[in-house]
Formats: structure tokens, sequence, C-alpha cells
């Protein structure tokens, strides 16, 4: 049998390679970077000492704040630490102020509120502190997780303090 000549345009190009991934390391020694951390270790501390224990009524919210904040702040750290924020439509070019208004509206705000909500459940639960109190008592769970709130609320107020320094001295990036 005869061979069929070989074809007379070469086959179209692959899609282009990206770059492959690396820690973006400046951003975890950058003061943004230590501050992130100590969001996702608080955040976390948060809601599993919440979610381990017994809750009702308005913990149910403040678990759900503190879950939406904190899976959010993964999200950002991870692009950020990867250098990929350039891949997220539209907030990517905006990456410092995407920073800025997840760090001052929803970090502190709604962490906050659920601080707000811990230390209140906590004050209706301490009668229970009382020595000699045998039955179970939400007491320490529910204050651990207001102190744990309330520090986080605070480092997101640096972090987004420090978004707004950087952006009032018209820098575009987040290191």
């Amino acid at each position: 049998m005869a061979r069929s000549a070989p074809p007379a345009m070469p086959p179209p190009p692959g899609p282009p390679a990206r770059g492959s991934l690396s820690l973006h390391r400046a951003y975890l020694r950058s003061p943004l970077g230590l501050l992130r951390l100590g969001q996702l270790a608080l955040g976390a501390a948060f809601w599993v000492t919440v979610a381990a224990h017994k809750y009702e009524g308005a913990a149910h919210f403040a678990l759900f704040a503190a879950v939406l904040v904190w899976l959010l702040t993964l999200a950002l750290f991870g692009l950020s630490l990867l250098g990929r924020w350039a891949l997220v439509p539209w907030l990517g070019s905006r990456w410092l102020l995407t920073n800025l208004v997840h760090d001052l509206a929803l970090g502190v705000g709604l962490y906050a509120a659920a601080t707000g909500i811990m230390g209140y459940k906590a004050r209706q639960k301490s009668y229970c502190n009382l020595p000699g109190y045998s039955q179970h008592c939400l007491y320490s769970a529910y204050l651990s997780a207001s102190i744990c709130g309330g520090i986080a609320a605070c480092l997101y107020l640096f972090s987004g303090l420090y978004c707004l320094l950087r952006r009032c001295r018209d820098e575009r990036d987040i290191i």
C-alpha cells in the first residue's frame, strides 16, 4: 500500500504553558502574610470551639460567620501565597482593595458580631461556673470562643489598616 503524504501544515500549537507553582515567600514574611496566619489560626480555634460543643440560637449565626470568613481568608491566603491573584476575574487587578474590603467589612464586622454573640451566651451561662456545680457547663467554651473571636477581629482590623495605609501611599501590591 502506498503511504499518504504528510500534512502540509503543522498541527496548531497547544495552550500556552503556565509558570510553575511556587511559594511567594516575600508574602509569607510580610506583615500581611503573618497577620493572615494568625487570623487563620484564631478563626479555626473559634469555629472548632463552637462546633465541638452544643450550641443553639444565635450561636448558629456566629458559627456561620466564623466559617465564612475563615474560608474566604483561606482563599485569599492561598492565592496570595502562590502569587495567583491575577487568575481571579475582576478582583485580581484590585487585589489590595479586595484584601482591604475583606478585612474591614467581613473580618472585623462578622467577627465582632460573632464575638458579641458568644460573649452574651457566656454571660448567660456564667451561673454554672460556680464551685460544686455538677452539670455540663458551656461557659468555658463560649468564653474561649469569644476571646478567640475578639483577638481575630483585632487581627483583621490591623491587616485592614495595613492595606489602607498601602492604598493611601498609592501602592498597588499587597507586599
